[in-house]
């Protein structure tokens, strides 16, 4: 009789002890989640095949100084309190003002010989985004990216439309000739495809915990028929979302639309339990090549941890946060 009430005794204080063994490492899991940073900043100027012949060392100067400007203005705003939102369209109107990258006046050549610009931007506390396309006198797109955002109940809008919109809102309107570069002018005549992977991309983590991430573009030089690439497509090359991750991409566009990049590096974190950089590996290294696309992606995760990740030779980049860590690079 006793060794007959004995069993169920042992098995009930197997399971028991099996039950308390699980929730020793939940509770071992959950203490190991990383403290966050009181704030953090990704941006990029662009992918592609790069080299140091293509890229000489008086250039590289001056690419790492404009990225290293740019991320001292998002840091700074960061600092003083500001949100995720301030600091992406002021990071990426910094880019746009600057010739050197593929976005605003460093914008390249159509077919047509035009600068066809394309923006967009997303906040991860709420889903909201706004985005513009295919515009020709805009001069900060990603300016007129939030305000379709915050001022319209659409999400996109595009060539004349948005540019009446934008000008309703009084942003600043420019004569198309402001986009014009010598050397964008220069590479459009020459229709050189390495010109192919040009845009400028920043994601923030402000100190309420929020993400934001915006793109923008001067699209592929030489495009026709009016193209549209991922830069202004939600999910495609943008997408941020506080329970995972904020994202701006760069690269041949009609594969990033086609297996939405953006959005499946969020996936993977929120279905799948990877971290941010196992995502943006998986998606940029892997899915991506398999089928031949082309370029990369900045992200940050809720908690302020970055993936900077290409399958080109190089990505001009830069990230920092609030423990004063620091990076500026261009080749892989």
């Amino acid at each position: 009789m006793k060794n007959h009430m004995l069993l169920p005794l042992l098995a009930f204080l197997f399971v028991l002890n099996t039950g308390c063994n699980s929730l020793s490492e939940k509770t071992s899991s959950t203490d190991a989640t990383p403290e966050p940073y009181a704030y953090a900043l990704v941006l990029h100027g662009g992918a592609g095949s790069m080299n140091f012949q293509s890229v000489t060392e008086e250039q590289q100067v001056k690419y790492k100084h404009s990225l290293d400007s740019a991320l001292q203005l998002g840091l700074d705003l960061l600092r003083e309190g500001g949100s995720s939102l301030d600091a992406v369209e002021t990071v990426i109107r910094c880019l746009e003002d600057n010739p050197l990258f593929n976005a605003g006046k460093g914008a390249v050549f159509t077919s047509e010989g035009k600068n066809e610009l394309d923006a967009s931007i997303m906040t991860g506390w709420d889903l909201n985004a706004g985005a513009v396309a295919g515009v020709t006198n805009i001069k900060n797109p990603i300016t007129a990216a939030r305000a379709v955002m915050e001022k319209s109940e659409h999400v996109m809008l595009a060539g004349h439309g948005a540019e009446v919109f934008s000008e309703q809102e009084g942003l600043d309107i420019v004569a198309p000739s402001y986009f014009y570069t010598q050397k964008r002018f220069e590479s459009y005549q020459r229709s050189k495809e390495k010109e192919k992977h040009g845009t400028v991309g920043c994601v923030a983590l402000d100190s309420k915990g929020n993400l934001c991430a915006g793109t923008s573009t001067g699209g592929m030089t030489n495009k026709k028929y009016g193209r549209i690439g991922d830069a202004p497509i939600i999910g495609a090359g943008t997408y941020a979302n506080n329970k995972t991750c904020g994202v701006s991409a760069t690269g041949h566009g009609e594969f990033f639309i086609r297996w939405a990049v953006a959005h499946d590096i969020s996936a993977l974190m929120e279905y799948r339990d990877y971290d941010v950089e196992a995502a943006a590996k998986e998606v940029v290294e892997k899915k991506l090549v398999e089928v031949g696309g082309s370029g990369g992606v900045i992200c940050l995760d809720r908690f302020g941890r970055v993936a900077m990740i290409t399958n080109t030779s190089g990505m001009f980049r830069a990230y920092g946060n609030s423990e004063g860590e620091r990076l500026v690079a261009i080749f892989k």
